[in-house]
């Protein structure tokens, strides 16, 4: 499958923790009124739809080409010049209004404008992601969403991040509803932060609405209900989120904490049991710790922990990068040169001037210690 970047950017697909707030939300002004329908949503505004006719439909009949002025069109200075804003969770109305988006925002804007100019596309989603960044090797363990098209026999994804690396399923492609879902709950969890208990409850029902088995709407209802003294009821929410989801992690923290709140110690263990088994097994999680140990200047650590990432997830290219430079601190040069190796040759040709250049300065490196100890 073809992917083409257009854009570094990332979504943060909402789920609140109990304690303190939610997680992974920006502070938003966002007005507390009832929330939009699906259709008011994704409604493209008349001038948007006039620019789109004259910038990509005008463009002839075939999608390729359509599709690459759709993306010009978007992100062009004599188009939207459409700005990244993390905290934007915007309809298509109000995303054409603010020129500004998120990831979710983009994505809804993208498909809705694809399909109006004959392109066939769809929303996908991917239930964990590692977004790394060249300057601080930042982790994202959250969810991802990005826009899957076909165009002219061929399946494409267009991501707004090149560097995210999936979990090990990739993107998933799921209905309109679910993508709505996303956009309801992403708002509701704002509200939730803001403190505006009426609207996040309507919010989060909508996105229920659209798709009951919504895993992160149900823990973030769960998580408003907790606040509001209703334990029962954030009770069977979390419940039937984990019976959706058993290894949902936030809803697995969240429930634990509430049971052992309400006395259920037994009932608290089991899922503190049951978080542990899946953080073991889940290769995001041993990287966040070996950074975690990185950060702390504990090298034998982050090789521990570094080393259990790869043996679950040997391919990301992330990983290998990073026992490189664990084994750096360590002082072991030519373990160090193997993983930057590995990393270049995964990385794709994105990453093979950015792992040269690091290979070539450890190389460097090794003959001045070389050099050094012959003295």
């Amino acid at each position: 499958m073809t992917r083409w970047p257009v854009l570094l950017l990332a979504f943060f697909s909402v789920s609140a923790f109990a304690l303190p707030v939610a997680q992974g939300v920006p502070v938003q002004a966002l007005a507390a009124d009832t929330p939009p329908s699906a259709s008011q949503i994704v409604a493209v505004p008349p001038g948007l739809q006039a620019l789109l006719r004259q910038r990509v439909i005008s463009a002839g009949p075939d999608r390729e080409a359509r599709l690459q002025q759709l993306v010009e069109m978007i992100f062009a200075r004599d188009g939207m010049d459409l700005q990244y804003d993390a905290a934007a969770t915007l309809t298509v109305g109000e995303t054409w209004q603010q020129r500004r988006a998120n990831c979710l925002s983009f994505t809804l804007l993208f498909v809705t404008l694809a399909r109006s100019a004959g392109i066939q596309a769809r929303v996908q989603e991917v239930d964990q992601v590692v977004s790394w960044y060249q300057e601080e090797g930042v982790l994202y363990n959250v969810g991802h969403v990005n826009a899957g098209i076909e165009v002219n026999g061929r399946s494409g994804t267009v991501d707004l991040d090149r560097n995210v690396l999936y979990d090990r399923k990739g993107p998933r492609p799921i209905d309109d509803a679910r993508a709505l879902a996303h956009f309801y709950n992403n708002r509701g969890a704002v509200q939730l932060e803001a403190g505006n208990v009426v609207a996040a409850r309507a919010w989060f029902d909508a996105a229920l609405r659209q798709s009951a088995g919504f895993s992160a709407a149900l823990n973030n209802l769960a998580v408003l209900e907790g606040r509001q003294g209703n334990l029962s009821l954030a009770r069977a929410h979390y419940m039937e989120a984990l019976r959706i989801s058993p290894r949902h992690t936030p809803s697995l923290i969240n429930a634990s904490s509430l049971l052992a709140r309400m006395g259920d110690r037994a009932g608290a263990a089991r899922l503190q049991q049951r978080l542990q088994h899946v953080r073991q097994r889940d290769p995001f999680v041993q990287y966040l710790l070996g950074t975690q140990a990185e950060r702390a200047g504990d090298s034998d650590r982050a090789i521990h922990f570094y080393r259990r990432a790869l043996r679950l997830y040997d391919s990301a290219h992330q990983f290998h990068f990073a026992l490189a430079r664990a084994y750096v601190m360590a002082g072991d040069l030519p373990r160090a040169g193997r993983e930057l190796q590995r990393a270049q040759q995964l990385g794709g040709a994105a990453q093979q001037s950015r792992y040269q250049s690091k290979l070539d300065s450890l190389q460097r490196w090794r003959h001045q210690q070389a050099a050094h100890a012959a003295l």
